[in-house]
């Protein structure tokens, strides 16, 4: 069914999320799961540390040995091993006695702290010692970062540097995570090429093909991009090939609200268009619908709406697809200025924002991609407000609060 009738922003979202397409999941190295999305719960095999060790280099002592000892009061201790990284002592420590220990190592029976190497001098068989310790000094004892059994993480973690360094103690060099979304973009548009010093007349630098790619990028999926012109067949098979190939689609162009623009045509001829037009500024001509089972988001052909668009709608579908709960924090803000917006539609104001205030505004026209540059976030002003007023408290999206690891 063809569908032309501009739909408030929830009702564009609650269509979205009816039709929400999740990953499958795949086992891969851990080595190659940064900023991948865990699947399923990680619990420990192992104790970590799984023995007490060494948490310098230096000398295991017992700690009563070197009571009183200082810059000043000289105590000698007698060396009878020495342990390095990756191996262990047989024997069991006595009074006034050390033994020489790499960070790490094993701490040998009967000791029961670690003496910094830096506060001792030493012959090979004798040990000065110019500093005290206290029981259970420098020592990492078994189990104290994770105890077998403990929960490592939970299924839906992004996963950064800090947790593939738990994973690993955990025991695991393989996890199970979502697979990242395989997006195709179709930019269309005759007049459209690529950066170049001399342009020929009605040409235009194909600038769509940047900025969306990075921002699908940015949520963490892979892409591919294509070239289409403004023709009818031409388009429909792009759209076609692209939904038997990959996960998604997106294009830009061809999206006017009216019947005749060619992506919408070409949409609800090989599949059905459930969304065309939304109250939103920008980006008020945006299309989604359904081909082969493929989800099909079509952007504004203008720079500054496909990326609000792509905010606004299309950000939350990809992160939901690999099962990451999208939530961006909007801050309030004390607005400095009167901005305007109409009932009935929501407006995703470009402007520039401080710790404090919105300090000014960079709405200027859907192509105006100085704009976004400009700007370092949105004030989002509801279907049911009727602009803002100087001195208001205003809700401020930035555009740092929307990335992939946030």
């Amino acid at each position: 069914m063809f569908l032309s009738e501009l739909i408030p922003l929830s009702e564009a979202l609650a269509i979205l999320g009816g039709n929400q397409k999740v990953m499958e999941t795949e086992i891969i190295n851990l080595e190659d799961s940064y900023l991948r999305v865990l699947a399923k719960e990680i619990y420990s095999l192992h104790d970590s540390p799984p023995f007490d060790k060494s948490a310098m280099d230096g000398y295991a002592v017992k700690a009563e040995d070197t009571f009183g000892a200082s810059s000043n009061v000289v105590k000698n201790l007698k060396i009878i091993d020495q342990i390095g990284a990756g191996d262990f002592s047989t024997k069991e420590l006595k009074e006034g006695e050390a033994i020489k220990i790499a960070t790490g190592a094993p701490i040998p029976d009967g000791a029961n702290a670690v003496l910094m190497e830096e506060y001792t001098v030493s012959d090979g068989e004798n040990l000065e010692i110019h500093s005290q310790v206290t029981p259970n000094d420098n020592i990492a004892f078994c189990g104290e970062d994770l105890k077998k059994g403990d929960k490592v993480a939970k299924s839906c973690t992004i996963i950064r540097p800090q947790e593939m360094g738990l994973i690993a103690s955990a025991g695991f060099n393989k996890i199970e995570v979502y697979k990242k979304p395989n997006v195709k973009l179709i930019i269309t548009g005759n007049e459209l090429v690529e950066p170049s010093p001399k342009l020929e007349k009605a040409q235009t630098i194909n600038s769509n093909k940047y900025t969306i790619s990075a921002m699908i990028k940015s949520t963490g999926a892979d892409i591919e991009i294509e070239h289409s012109q403004d023709n009818f067949y031409k388009v429909r098979e792009a759209i076609l090939n692209g939904t038997n190939d990959y996960d998604l689609v997106i294009t830009t162009g061809g999206t006017a609200i009216s019947k005749g623009d060619v992506v919408i045509d070409a949409v609800d001829d090989i599949g059905e268009v459930l969304i065309h037009g939304v109250a939103l500024r920008p980006g008020k001509p945006f299309g989604f619908g359904i081909v082969n089972n493929t989800p099909v988001f079509m952007l504004s052909g203008y720079p500054v709406a496909a990326m609000g668009q792509f905010d606004a709608l299309v950000r939350q579908y990809l992160f939901k697809m690999q099962n990451i709960l999208y939530n961006p924090k909007v801050e309030k803000r004390i607005a400095t200025l009167k901005i305007f917006s109409n009932l009935g539609r929501t407006d995703y104001v470009r402007t520039f924002s401080d710790d404090k205030n919105t300090k000014y505004v960079l709405n200027r026209g859907s192509g105006i991609i100085r704009s976004m540059v400009e700007a370092n976030s949105y004030v989002i002003i509801d279907e049911n407000q009727e602009g803002v007023a100087k001195g208001d408290w205003v809700d401020v999206l930035f555009f740092d609060n929307m990335n992939w690891n946030k």
